[in-house]
């Protein structure tokens, strides 16, 4: 049982170290779960709500009824049922009046988490089969002992009223208990704190959106009466967490949008030129995003633009064609002279494919191009050999860049060291780089003429496929601008679900394209082999072992190499280099593939142990076969049983794309693995509203009001302090 130091008050923002006696294994928790003040131990909201049912004597429970009992432990076991297929957990309590059978059906490990003796609560619906009277698939947890009257329950110390019959059931962390949690809260609630707290959201806003106050939605949360209160909570808070990222998006727009930026006027017939030349037609969705961008260009507020678009949709070529506009305006009455573009790869295997896929678009223009990355700088066209890239230092190249003599400048994030000064950086492209955030935008802003800021304009580029409201809320700063055409010519990925008996089929038409000029990806989860001595070791195929393994006893006669993210740089551009030359037959790799890699020969790919990547992430794996206009083919290998992870496969079967797949994701499973709320920084209650398209545009339509009349948030005091709190540790 917990230690609770008696003080006379308490303050939201005291340490929990003020008022727990806490061992070292739940200082660690709270730590690793950024639980440091009182306020923050409110804020740790629970995650569902066990429905107790009114708490009963064994004896008095009755078939069909909700319950919550309280007993001793007598036995466990795990069986199969009687048809033999269902693993089963089953246990004996017993209390004064009597004994009661627990089961567990798909569930047997909840018999193995309480021994003989231990003191339980179960709560469940009674079910009563023959003379056996049972509670079926019932929620339990151990407690230290037993309440004094059955018909009385542990809800009434702490002030929480006996009629609170929804159990919280709060996120944990080794070291410390949902249980814990219950009554450390249960007793700060007991404090008279809730009268303390500042709530942070506008009383105009609570009123028009028919939220419930702070103070009110804690208590509805951590302790509900009714299931409605706690689903009244939860909106709210939803609302609070998206509306406090909508603050932040918007303010840092606006703040960004102060700056004069650069006027850029493209000449029509010049860029039509240009594009002929590229060797294909712009799709009507291209051509869309192109004129959209140049509009913002003719624009006074430098644009803030997210280009959202399938694997193999032609982001590039908008890029492209944008760039080429920005590098050939000649600005006219401008202080500013020929303009620079700036191009950011997440991997430097990408930044290199760009640089090279950018000589071919701007050969002949007479436009230098620039590489750099971690490895080192290029510079097109080598002095040397017209045609042709050269290696040259880094001095050299930032000594070029800063002159303005190199106007497209392509890399990694080497690009915003503070080493690299321009000229006039007009234009940035980031790609793929979802965590690239205020703070890095803002080192792109150059000054000129002294103190003189001017913003370049900028656009996030990306495949994964995200959601209209998750798009709204994450890159609520950004416009959106969406490809939903594929170039003519590409074909669909034709996408299978093996099962293990089936996996000697596809082997052979691997082996028979193989044949025929084409190449294949083989994913695996991991790395190296599982450690068998670690606890918990993931059994999931790696890839040095399948490597191996392939090449043993089901291709000896191709050539197979491995890629991985523990390579060193220069070794990852060997193996994509000889498996774009058509060296490699066979490459095995981890999903360090998914980003941008670009071998249009690479027609098929096999992912191990597909259960285990998210759906946004395989239908990125599965992009890396669309680039050619070939049949392509994708292979899930999965030793999943489960209907619900099949069902979830199955989703990549029958979605046209990627936005219709992560509608499905999120259909599915909640967040599922949009990135889930850890990647992109959002709690689990937070995604609940992007589910809601509504409350993601009310969230956003009032941080803009608020935002356009104060800025600074002057007039809100708690509203702009809580914003910075949250921004120092949410949003950078």
């Amino acid at each position: 049982m917990m230690e609770f130091m008696e003080r006379k008050t308490m303050q939201p923002d005291d340490l929990i170290t003020a008022h727990f006696r806490l061992v070292d294994a739940q200082k660690k928790a709270l730590a690793r779960l950024s639980l440091i003040t009182l306020c923050d131990l409110l804020y740790h909201l629970p995650t569902r709500h066990i429905d107790a049912g009114k708490s009963s004597p064994i004896e008095l429970a009755e078939d069909g009824e909700r319950v919550t009992l309280y007993g001793q432990i007598e036995k466990t076991g795990t069986k199969k049922s009687f048809r033999g297929h269902v693993p089963m957990g089953e246990a004996t309590m017993r209390d004064k009046t009597g004994k009661m059978k627990l089961v567990w059906f798909h569930q047997a490990y909840m018999a193995k988490m309480v021994q003989p003796g231990d003191f339980v609560r179960a709560s469940g619906t009674v079910k009563k089969r023959g003379t056996t009277i049972m509670l079926v698939n019932p929620e339990l947890e151990k407690i230290p002992e037993l309440p004094r009257d059955t018909g009385t329950s542990l809800f009434e110390e702490g002030g929480i009223d006996p009629e609170n019959r929804f159990l919280p059931v709060y996120p944990e962390s080794k070291g410390i208990t949902s249980r814990w949690f219950y009554h450390a809260i249960r007793k700060v609630s007991a404090s008279g704190i809730f009268d303390l707290l500042k709530d942070p959201i506008p009383a105009t806003i609570l009123k028009n959106y028919h939220l419930p106050s702070l103070a009110t939605a804690l208590v509805w949360l951590h302790a509900p009466r009714e299931e409605k209160h706690a689903l009244s909570a939860r909106k709210r808070f939803a609302f609070e967490e998206i509306f406090f990222i909508q603050l932040e998006r918007q303010q840092s727009r606006m703040r960004y949008e102060q700056n004069p930026t650069f006027l850029i006027t493209p000449d029509k017939k010049n860029i039509d030129e240009f594009i002929k030349q590229l060797g294909f037609p712009l799709t009507t969705a291209q051509q869309r995003a192109v004129d959209t961008i140049f509009t913002d260009f003719a624009s006074s507020r430098a644009m803030l633009r997210l280009l959202e678009g399938d694997v193999g949709s032609g982001k590039t070529a908008v890029a492209a064609a944008t760039i080429y506009a920005t590098v050939t305006t000649r600005p006219n009455g401008q202080s500013y002279g020929a303009l620079q573009t700036a191009y950011m790869c997440p991997t430097e295997i990408l930044a290199t494919q760009h640089f090279e896929s950018f000589i071919k678009y701007f050969v002949g223009t007479g436009m230098s191009i620039g590489l750099i990355t971690g490895s080192g700088c290029r510079k097109f066209p080598s002095k040397v050999n017209p045609s042709g890239w050269t290696d040259i230092s880094r001095t050299q190249f930032l000594k070029w860049v800063a002159s303005g003599e190199i106007p497209i400048v392509i890399g990694t994030h080497a690009l915003i060291q503070k080493s690299v000064k321009w000229k006039h950086l007009a234009y940035v492209i980031i790609d793929e780089q979802h965590r690239f955030g205020t703070k890095q935008r803002a080192k792109l802003v150059q000054k000129e003429d002294g103190d003189k800021v001017r913003a370049p304009h900028f656009l996030s580029m990306t495949a994964t496929p995200i959601p209209r409201t998750l798009a709204l809320t994450l890159y609520g700063d950004l416009d959106l601008s969406i490809l939903d055409q594929m170039p003519s010519g590409r074909k669909p990925v034709v996408t299978e679900i093996v099962p293990v008996g089936k996996r000697e089929a596809v082997y052979e038409k691997i082996r028979t394209e193989i044949k025929a000029g084409r190449q294949a990806y083989v994913i695996c989860p991991r790395i190296d082999e599982p450690d068998p001595d670690k606890e918990q070791a993931i059994i999931a195929k790696s890839v040095k072992e399948e490597a191996t393994r392939l090449q043993e006893k089901i291709f000896p006669e191709f050539q197979i190499d491995i890629l991985h993210s523990k390579m060193k740089p220069s070794e990852k551009d060997d193996v994509m280099e000889l498996f774009a030359a058509g060296d490699t037959d066979i490459l095995v790799a981890t999903s360090v593939v998914e980003v941008g890699v670009n071998v249009p020969n690479a027609t098929l790919i096999i992912i191990e142990g597909a259960e285990r990547f998210g759906l946004a992430q395989l239908h990125q794996l599965r992009g890396r076969v669309l680039r050619s206009t070939h049949q392509a083919y994708c292979y899930l290998f999965s030793e999943t049983k489960t209907e619900k992870t099949f069902e979830r496969l199955k989703a990549l079967t029958t979605a046209k794309n990627g936005f219709e797949l992560s509608g499905m994701d999120l259909a599915l499973r909640g967040s599922g693995e949009l990135g889930g709320g850890k990647q992109w920084g959002i709690s689990d209650i937070g995604m609940e509203a992007i589910k809601n398209l509504k409350m993601v545009e009310a969230a956003r339509e009032e941080a803009k009001r608020i935002l356009s009349g104060d800025l600074a948030l002057a007039k809100y005091p708690t509203l702009k302090k809580q914003l910075e709190e949250r921004t120092k540790s949410h949003f950078e």
